[in-house]
């Protein structure tokens, strides 16, 4: 499973959650950001890469929908829901994110 997590500016949000599951057995995990400014932008290539899309807000939704409608064909999209309130890898984004991706990803393996 390809997990592909995507915020604005994949500087918090994003690059915990692909941390999280980096060590998780089944899992591959990247993320980008929307912004133009993101450390690492999202784009059609990572999209293709990915088996599943989580993107933390509604409003970035309608924006990958928008801007990837092809790319998107075939793919799984989750939006998590999770405001722009955190720090990377601060402990309460880890269990939120942990909560809303268990789920779809199982339990990440923490090593």
């Amino acid at each position: 499973m390809r997990a592909l997590f995507v915020c604005e500016g994949n500087r918090h949000r994003s690059p915990t959650a692909e941390r999280l599951y980096s060590a998780t057995p089944g899992v591959a995990s990247r993320s980008a950001g929307l912004s133009p400014l993101a450390r690492v932008e999202l784009t059609e290539e990572l999209l293709a890469w990915a088996d599943m899309l989580f993107v933390m807000e509604a409003r970035l939704e309608k924006l990958i929908r928008r801007r990837f409608a092809l790319a998107l064909d075939g793919k799984l999209l989750v939006c998590l829901k999770i405001p722009d309130d955190y720090q990377f890898m601060q402990p309460e984004l880890i269990a939120v994110l942990t909560e809303r991706l268990v789920p779809h990803l199982g339990e990440p393996n923490r090593a």
